[in-house]
C-alpha cells in the first residue's frame, strides 16, 4: 500500500506492475528500487531516458523502465540477450521455480554468460549484472498474466469500495474467512468512512450480515460463535413464519435452539430488544435494571427458559410462559460489552478498544492522526490493537506490524535487536504501546512509518495491575458503608466472572501473520 504513494498508478498496465514488484523475486533481483526512482523522474522529466544495460534489452525491458519484473522478462532477456533457445528458456524458468534451485541455475550460468559474450559481445562484468537480475527470481516472482489478474481484482476492490462501499463489506463479512484484514478491521475502517454497521439482532438478522432499507450494514447471526448454522437457519424461519419475537419468553418457544445457543445469542447482544430493561422505580422505590443490563437480563431469564428441542419429524415447540422477573443486576460497563462483542462473534460494531483505553494513556500518546502532522524524524509514542505482523525472509529480520486505533491505521518498522528485545509482546500482545522515530521520507511519496525502539503491553480494564487494600477494620466498615451507596462501585469479582470479560487477550480478533495464517 505504501508503495502507490511512490509509484502512482495510473492505468492497468501500472497496477500489474505495482502488484508483482512486492514479490520476493523483484526485490532479490534488485528491481524495486530502480524502478521507482526512475518512474518517479518520468514523472517530473518526460524527457527522461531509461538507462538499460544493453540495447537488446530496451525491447524486452520497456515496459519495466530496464528492471525485471516478470516472469515473463526472465525468458525475453534470456533469448534477446544470451541467445537461449526457447526451450533453454524455459528450462532457466523452471529451474528459478523450484524450491531449492541454486544448483539448477549454476547449470545456466555459464551458458548465459558466454551467449551473451558471443551474441551481444558484452563484456563478462555486464553479463554478470544482467544475470543477477534474473538469479533474484530464484525466491518467487509473478508471470504477467497473474500480475494482470491480481491487478484487475485490486482496481475493480477500490471501485466498488468507493462506490458500493456497504454492499462491498456485506459481501466480504460473509465470504469470512478471506484476505488480509480480519472481520473486525473491515468493520473499524467502514465506520471510519461513515458506513453505519449494526450488531446483530435475532429481529432484525438474517443468517449471513444484510443490508437494511437505510443502508446499514447488519451483522448476521451466523456470526455468533458456537450456534449451529441450523439453529440460526430456523430462528429466522420462525421469525418470518411467525411474526417478530416479543419477549425473550416467545424466542425461547418458538425457536428450536437449545439453551447453550441462546445464551450465547443473548450475551453477543442479539436479545437486548427483547430484554425488559427500562429504568423504573418498583413499588418498594428501588430502581430497576437499566440499559446497560440487557445483556445481563437476557442472559439470566433465557437460562430459566424453556427452550422447544428437536424431536423426530419436527421441533417440539415449548409453552410461551411468563418468565420471572430477574433479580437486580448491575449495568454492563461499555469495556465489558466490547469484551463480550468480540468473545462472541470476532469483532465488535461499537467502541474501538482504543477509544476505551485513550484516558488511560500518557499524555503526550499521539494518534494515528496526529502522526500526519508530525514532522520526519520526531520521537513519537502511540498505542493501538494488532492487526497484522509480518516477518518476510527478504527483510533480514525486520518485522512489519500494523496497528489501528479508532482513527486510523499506524505502520511499524520493528528493527531485529528490538525484535528480540521485546519478541513475546510483538508476537503474541493484541493491545501494545510504542515508542520510536517517526519516518517520512520525500522519496517514499510521504509514506509514514514509526520506526520502533521500545514496544510493551497495554495494561486494560479487565485486568488491574494492582489494588491498594486498608485492612484497618474501621476504615474497612466505612468503605464498605460507602461503596453500598455508590451503584459504580458495586461490582465485585463474581459479577465480573462473564464470559469474555476476563481478559482481552482471550478475545481479541484473529491478527494475520505473513506466510503463518491469522493467529494471535
Amino acid at each position: 500500500m505504501q508503495s502507490l504513494r511512490r509509484t502512482r498508478p495510473e492505468s492497468l498496465e501500472d497496477i500489474t506492475i505495482q502488484v508483482a514488484i512486492v514479490r520476493p523475486g523483484p526485490i532479490q533481483g534488485g528491481a524495486v528500487n530502480p524502478y521507482i526512482e526512475r518512474r518517479q523522474r518520468l514523472r517530473v522529466d518526460p524527457d527522461y531516458r531509461i538507462p538499460y544495460d544493453h540495447p537488446s534489452l530496451e525491447p524486452v525491458l520497456r515496459e519495466t523502465l530496464g528492471t525485471i519484473i516478470f516472469q515473463d522478462q526472465v525468458l525475453e532477456v534470456a533469448i534477446a540477450f544470451a541467445g537461449f533457445t526457447p526451450g533453454e528458456a524455459e528450462g532457466l524458468r523452471r529451474a528459478m521455480s523450484r524450491k531449492r534451485s541454486d544448483a539448477a541455475i549454476r547449470a545456466h550460468h555459464e551458458r548465459f554468460v558466454t551467449g551473451a559474450q558471443r551474441m551481444q559481445g558484452v563484456d563478462e562484468a555486464t553479463a554478470e549484472r544482467v544475470f543477477s537480475m534474473i538469479r533474484g527470481f530464484s525466491g518467487f516472482g509473478f508471470p504477467k498474466a497473474h500480475g494482470a489478474a491480481f491487478g484487475l481484482l485490486a482496481y475493480q476492490s477500490t471501485w466498488l469500495r468507493v462506490h458500493y462501499g456497504p454492499e462491498l463489506l456485506c459481501s466480504l463479512l460473509n465470504e469470512q474467512p478471506m484476505g488480509f484484514y480480519p472481520p473486525d478491521a473491515l468493520v473499524h475502517e467502514a465506520q471510519r468512512r461513515g458506513i453505519a454497521v449494526l450488531p446483530p439482532d435475532v429481529n432484525e438478522s438474517g443468517v449471513e450480515c444484510d443490508i437494511d432499507s437505510g443502508g446499514r450494514v447488519r451483522i448476521g447471526l451466523g456470526y455468533v460463535r458456537g450456534v449451529r448454522r441450523q439453529e440460526v437457519e430456523e430462528i429466522v424461519a420462525a421469525r418470518r413464519s411467525g411474526g417478530r419475537f416479543r419477549n425473550l419468553a416467545g424466542l425461547a418457544s418458538r425457536a428450536s435452539a437449545g439453551a447453550s445457543s441462546l445464551e450465547l445469542l443473548a450475551w453477543s447482544g442479539a436479545c437486548d430488544s427483547l430484554a425488559p430493561c427500562e429504568r423504573a422505580e418498583d413499588e418498594r422505590g428501588k430502581q430497576g435494571a437499566g440499559p446497560g443490563a440487557a445483556r445481563r437480563i437476557a442472559l439470566w431469564q433465557l437460562g430459566v427458559a424453556t427452550p422447544g428441542h428437536t424431536v423426530a419429524g419436527g421441533t417440539q415447540l415449548a409453552l410461551p410462559l411468563d418468565l420471572p422477573a430477574p433479580p437486580s443486576l448491575r449495568d454492563q460497563s461499555t469495556w465489558e460489552s466490547m469484551l463480550a462483542d468480540y468473545g462472541t462473534t470476532g469483532l465488535t460494531t461499537s467502541h474501538h478498544p482504543l477509544a476505551l483505553l485513550r484516558e488511560q494513556l500518557p499524555a503526550d500518546a499521539v494518534t494515528s492522526r496526529d502522526l500526519e502532522t508530525r514532522a520526519h524524524g520526531q520521537k513519537v509514542r502511540a498505542a493501538g490493537l494488532v492487526v497484522a505482523r509480518q516477518r518476510p525472509g527478504t527483510a533480514n529480520g525486520i518485522v512489519f506490524v500494523l496497528l489501528e486505533d479508532e482513527y486510523g491505521t499506524i505502520n511499524l518498522i520493528v528493527p531485529p535487536l528490538v525484535y528480540e528485545r521485546h519478541r513475546l509482546t510483538v508476537r503474541t500482545e493484541p493491545l501494545v504501546f510504542v515508542e520510536g522515530k517517526l519516518e517520512r521520507f520525500a522519496a517514499a511519496g510521504g509514506a509514514i512509518n514509526v520506526l520502533v525502539r521500545r514496544i510493551t503491553p497495554i495494561a486494560t480494564p479487565d485486568r488491574p495491575l494492582a489494588e491498594v487494600k486498608d485492612f484497618s477494620m474501621l476504615d474497612e466498615r466505612e468503605r464498605r458503608r460507602i461503596a453500598q451507596n455508590k451503584v459504580a462501585a458495586a461490582a465485585d469479582a463474581s459479577d465480573s466472572a462473564t464470559p469474555g470479560a476476563d481478559d482481552f487477550r482471550a478475545v481479541a480478533p484473529a491478527v494475520m501473520s505473513f506466510a503463518s495464517g491469522r493467529r494471535r
